[in-house]
């Protein structure tokens, strides 16, 4: 029978006879339960005790090993807390129940999750994310170029690039003026830099659509004599392409609701850092975009105040479009 972790520094079996029966004779309970409760960065995990410490010697292999229960930092409600990137450790948890590393197509935070993999002493996972990555099997991307409404596709072709020559027994044809758009810049030369996902086929800023919305609140007396008591903004939306939305807000934007999103694949679930909407249309301005539209809705509702008199609460939920042309 194994013994509990407290008690590995002592040698397994005794070596005389008489002490040993009586220390041994009651089992004593395990020292963390088989399902345990993580809070990692705000970000609640329960999973099996073997798997957290499924590879030895890394940093939770030590604290469900060899540490006590009480000695662990804990949340209030009692789960197990660790003060890291929430978001991220589901890559984490996800390596330790098989020791397979799979990460989505178009996964933009590889560096981060590498850092994650070094606090938590995963030296095989480390290793695994600092490595090249190899192209899949299959076909080649496809490579579609600049369509004729001055729109990019999903993949980005080099200004100076160029069909590779059509092999033996293929049907010789005109070029693809979707690839011959590509191929060439608009003055005519032969090659030019790389397009970003917010550029358009003449080096300038891509057009698009952006819309930030917010919800508030606020009071007003039954009598509505006294001033509106406006709460403030508690979150900023950002819907629209997500290079856009990355070449505006830059860091300020929070992708943590929609993380592994392609560049030219379009969100709703970003949200800014900042709860000023002034600093957000400061920011579209500087990009170049301009207001094209607004839109509120809202709704009313009475609630007793201390002083026994009703309050109106209204509360409305506000959007606003912008446009870059």
């Amino acid at each position: 029978m194994a013994l509990a972790d407290s008690t590995r520094g002592l040698p397994n079996g005794g070596g005389g006879g008489g002490g040993s029966g009586s220390s041994s004779s009651s089992a004593e309970p395990p020292l963390f339960p088989d399902i345990v409760e993580l809070n990692v960065g705000g970000q609640v995990y329960v999973t099996r005790r073997c798997t957290v410490v499924s590879v030895p010697d890394s940093l939770l292999w030590r604290m469900f090993t060899q540490q006590q229960p009480q000695e662990l930092a804990r949340d209030s409600k009692g789960r197990f807390f660790l003060d890291r990137d929430g978001f991220l450790f589901r890559y984490i948890l996800d390596y330790l129940r098989d020791l397979q590393l799979v990460l989505p197509d178009y996964f933009p935070e590889r560096s981060r999750l590498q850092r994650e993999a070094e606090y938590f002493e995963l030296p095989e996972l480390v290793r695994r994310l600092g490595a090249p990555q190899q192209p899949g099997p299959g076909p080649p991307p496809s490579r579609r170029g600049v369509h004729k409404e001055g729109s990019l596709g999903d993949e980005l072709l080099p200004l100076g690039y160029a069909e590779p020559e059509q092999q033996e027994g293929a049907s010789a044809g005109a070029p693809s003026p979707t690839l011959e758009l590509a191929s060439r810049s608009p003055s005519g030369g032969a090659a030019g830099p790389l397009l970003t996902p917010s550029q358009s086929l003449d080096g300038s800023r891509r057009s698009g659509y952006i819309t930030i919305g917010y919800r508030g609140s606020y009071t007003i007396g039954r009598d509505a004599q006294a001033d509106a008591k406006f709460r403030r903004v508690a979150r900023i939306t950002v819907c629209g392409k997500t290079s856009l939305a990355k070449e505006v807000f830059g860091d300020t934007l929070n992708e943590s609701r929609d993380p592994d999103r392609p560049p030219e694949r379009y969100t709703s679930r970003y949200y800014l850092k900042f709860n000023f909407l002034e600093q957000a249309f400061d920011k579209l301005s500087e990009s170049g975009f301009h207001m094209v539209a607004c839109s509120s809705t809202g709704t009313c509702a009475f609630a007793s105040s201390t002083d026994q008199s009703e309050d109106k609460i209204w509360t409305s939920y506000t959007e606003y479009v912008f446009c870059r042309e």
